[in-house]
């Protein structure tokens, strides 16, 4: 007979109603159904709610033993925020680091001639395109010259004298150029030396008007002559003792000084003795320089002893006619930091350019490097092109790094060579 009793549902199917309510309890206690945070924060992580095709979380007591029971999962309550891991970097080729420059002072290397066959070069005072002004000691004549050689005379400056080494010597423009238009120049006249300033409107020259006068002039030798703006806006004058030796200790005397002056002519504030003087003791300073620290370099002719690289404070006795060269400091004079006997420099002009002092020499017919840093000197001095081009009388840093080394075999003092004077191009290498 037929068994008719209506069967019992499948224990397999009880324990999985069982599994899924007691889920679902458990998620609605934990408000694991709620819709986020209301202050901003990141709401629940929504991989943790159940959903209806989500398999049920088995109980704190364990999986029901079943041959298809699969591995627990966590609990949702236990479930947070697996941690944020940054990806690991992958290693990059390391780049390859510059090469090292070469250790030791740079070194001059001609590349060329810029212009050649002028008459007894003296200065040069760069303006703001690259090209530069310069001065004729002899003819009163300043020539504008460009990077590329060409050469045109701008002027030629009224009331100058030539005697000896008298003549139109420094040039510096204004520091306010730009504005003023102003070209300071210091002259040799027939009653003495002195500080003129004229417009230069970027083709001619204006009217000279005198800014400083009085200065002792020599009859032949020991006028001075260079000139330089600081980085103070005060013009800086070196100035010969005009052959009589007395007018360098005498602080009265303009002669044999380096003069600090405002760009008017006056005393400038701050000088040491409430005069014009800024320093004393001088023989004939011809070359002066500020490094890039603003600090001052002077180098000065020596008699028959010295020639000298000092360095420039306000108030020093650098000692001349007392002595020449080292040995006054413990006597209240100011020794020089580099010297030379005066058959091996004559030093005219002056300049710095990467690390060093390089100063042109006349009677040496050579270029002096002297490398310099905080003030002192810090190695030997080198001499370069010994004989090659004649007297150098003057080197200047031009905007593009490179020097212009001006020499000066038209000055009386040897024969000429074809095509002087000239201005040489100078590289500096490593």
């Amino acid at each position: 007979m037929t068994n008719s009793r209506t069967p019992h549902p499948a224990p397999r199917v009880v324990l999985r109603a069982v599994l899924v309510t007691v889920a679902l309890c458990t998620a609605t206690a934990c408000g694991l159904t709620g819709s986020g945070n209301s202050d901003g924060a990141a709401g629940p992580d929504r991989r943790a709610t159940p959903t209806k095709s989500a398999r049920p979380t088995p109980s704190t007591a364990g999986p029901t033993p079943s041959a298809t029971t699969r591995s627990p999962k966590p609990s949702a309550r236990a479930t947070s925020p697996a941690p944020t891991r940054r990806p690991t970097p992958r290693p990059t080729a390391s780049r390859k680091a510059p090469a090292a420059r070469p250790a030791g002072p740079a070194r001059p290397v001609v590349a060329g001639t810029i212009a050649k066959g002028l008459t007894t070069p003296w200065d040069l005072a760069f303006l703001p395109d690259g090209s530069a002004l310069l001065s004729e000691r002899d003819t009163a004549r300043i020539d504008r010259v460009t990077p590329g050689g060409r050469v045109g005379t701008v002027g030629r400056v009224p009331g100058v004298v030539h005697e000896g080494e008298g003549g139109l010597l420094g040039l510096a423009l204004s520091p306010h150029y730009s504005r003023d238009r102003l070209l300071y120049a210091y002259i040799t006249t027939r009653t003495d030396n002195r500080v003129v300033r004229m417009t230069y409107d970027g083709s001619r020259l204006g009217a000279p008007k005198a800014v400083f006068t009085g200065i002792p002039r020599g009859p032949q030798h020991h006028n001075g002559g260079r000139l330089r703006f600081g980085p103070d806006g005060y013009l800086y004058v070196p100035t010969g003792d005009g052959e009589q030796r007395a007018r360098a200790q005498n602080r009265s005397s303009l002669g044999g000084k380096i003069l600090r002056l405002t760009a008017s002519g006056k005393p400038a504030p701050g000088n040491p003795f409430g005069t014009a003087v800024w320093t004393y003791g001088h023989r004939n300073v011809e070359g002066l320089v500020f490094d890039p620290q603003g600090r001052l370099w002077a180098s000065e002719f020596g008699d028959k002893a010295a020639d000298e690289l000092n360095r420039i404070r306000a108030g020093g006795n650098y000692g001349w006619p007392v002595l020449e060269g080292r040995g006054g400091a413990g006597r209240g004079y100011v020794d020089p930091l580099a010297q030379w006997p005066t058959d091996d420099a004559s030093p005219s002009g002056l300049a710095y350019a990467d690390g060093s002092m390089w100063l042109a020499s006349l009677r040496g017919e050579r270029l002096w490097r002297v490398p310099v840093a905080g003030g002192r000197v810090t190695g030997p001095s080198k001499a370069f092109f010994v004989g090659t081009y004649g007297r150098l009388r003057h080197v200047a840093r031009a905007p593009d790094g490179s020097l212009w080394l001006l020499t000066n075999n038209t000055d009386g003092r040897v024969s000429p060579r074809p095509g002087d004077d000239r201005i040489l191009r100078v590289r500096l290498t490593r």
